[in-house]
């Protein structure tokens, strides 16, 4: 499970054929372009032929579009070195984490930002309302 914002995604990975697919549809569906794009940066850095032989399945919800495809892009990256962890060897697996570190640590590593919470005396987290003597 991998969080952006309100964003979560889920990437099931599993030996196949090569699918990419997002809550049922295929990944070249999703608008807009820019952002599919961003989709496709994992798959581009670590290289095709290691998603010739595994399908990715990935449920997203929640958040907006682009804490969504935030969210999608860390799944793949996460569930690929994940899987040739598991099902292949650690040499490919440290392999793939150190060309997708190199590029955007975000692959990776969650953003761990939150929306700080409201606080009395002000109309916010850290706003004061305004002081007055008279």
């Amino acid at each position: 499970m991998f969080e952006q914002k309100n964003s979560i995604a889920v990437a099931y990975i599993k030996r196949g054929k090569g699918l990419l697919k997002v809550n049922g549809n295929p990944i070249e569906q999703i608008m807009p372009e820019t952002l599919r794009l961003k989709i496709f940066e994992p798959v581009a850095l670590v290289g095709t032929e290691k998603f010739k032989d595994v399908d990715v399945r990935i449920r997203v919800r929640g958040g907006g579009n682009t804490s969504q495809v935030y969210a999608i892009r860390q799944a793949i990256a996460k569930g690929i070195v994940a899987y040739y962890q598991k099902y292949v060897d650690e040499q490919s697996k440290r392999e793939i984490k150190d060309v997708l570190a190199g590029f955007d640590r975000s692959l990776l590593v969650a953003d761990p930002r939150r929306c700080e919470p409201k606080k009395f005396g002000g109309r916010g987290a850290r706003a004061r309302f305004q002081k007055s003597y008279r």
